[in-house]
């Protein structure tokens, strides 16, 4: 088991990212502090993760309220010591299906907002606690949007560029202290209902239908599929695992080809 012993946080677990990366963390033989704001969902993430042997807890917390989550990070400590993972699968509540010509400033820059906001507060309040307890890594998600432009695509994008590139300074600021920060890159999997919403905006946009709109990003990777969600777990496990112990100030492209590094 790659994270046997290891306390891990997952931010946004009920969600479809979360929840899959809280399933292989724990999977992986980590203890998984399911954090969201909806309990009814973090519970049902924690009974599949029991039903499967692993052991996770539910500590329900609003990532955006700063000090809520400092209190959240410091009650888990005294119940389960240092944490030593942090997975941050928040949505940002991304504004796609419009042109920026077209969209109200508030609605451009809310997704970008709710991006940082979260992820100064879970970020920070997580790298200082590691940091001060023999490091740590902290790992974020991000989409293919962060490097490369599409049509109305919002400030989705924007956010997505945003939070890549603040886990970078994180890296290097905590880095001497044995903290690790990574992301990884997502092309949008297919199984989360969020892209699949996406997908039917662009689909509407060009004129053809959402499996056709699935079909033509596929083939447009070397692979010629998306990736899944049980793919970008996997990725998430790696790089939270003493197996990319180098890796940091970095993003794991897992875009299946999508984006050619």
């Amino acid at each position: 088991m790659l994270l046997k012993g290891r306390t891990a946080i997952v931010y946004g677990a009920s969600g479809a990212v979360g929840g899959a990366v809280a399933k292989a963390y724990a999977r992986e033989g980590a203890r998984v502090f399911l954090a969201a704001r909806n309990r009814e969902r973090l519970e049902a993430v924690a009974a599949e993760i029991a039903a499967a042997g692993g052991k996770a807890e539910v500590a329900p917390v609003d990532a955006t309220d700063h000090d809520a989550v400092e209190a959240h990070l410091q009650a888990i400590v005294v119940q389960a010591g240092p944490v030593k993972i942090m997975f941050n699968a928040v949505s940002v509540d991304d504004t796609q299906g419009q042109k920026l010509i077209d969209m109200p400033r508030e609605r451009f820059i809310a997704p970008i907002e709710t991006g940082m906001r979260t992820w100064f507060s879970t970020g920070t309040a997580n790298a200082r606690h590691m940091a001060a307890n023999g490091g740590g890594v902290i790992v974020g998600i991000s989409a293919n949007a962060a490097r490369e432009a599409y049509d109305i695509m919002g400030g989705f994008g924007v956010s997505q560029a945003a939070i890549e590139h603040f886990i970078r300074h994180l890296a290097v600021e905590n880095g001497p202290a044995g903290v690790r920060c990574v992301c990884v890159r997502s092309p949008g999997s297919p199984d989360a209902p969020g892209v699949r919403e996406a997908f039917m905006l662009h689909a509407k946009e060009e004129g053809i239908t959402l499996e056709e709109a699935e079909r033509r990003a596929g083939e447009r990777t070397p692979l010629r599929q998306l990736t899944p969600l049980a793919q970008i777990a996997d990725v998430a496990v790696l790089l939270s695992s003493d197996l990319a112990a180098s890796m940091t100030a970095t993003v794991a492209n897992a875009t299946g080809g999508a984006q050619v590094d």
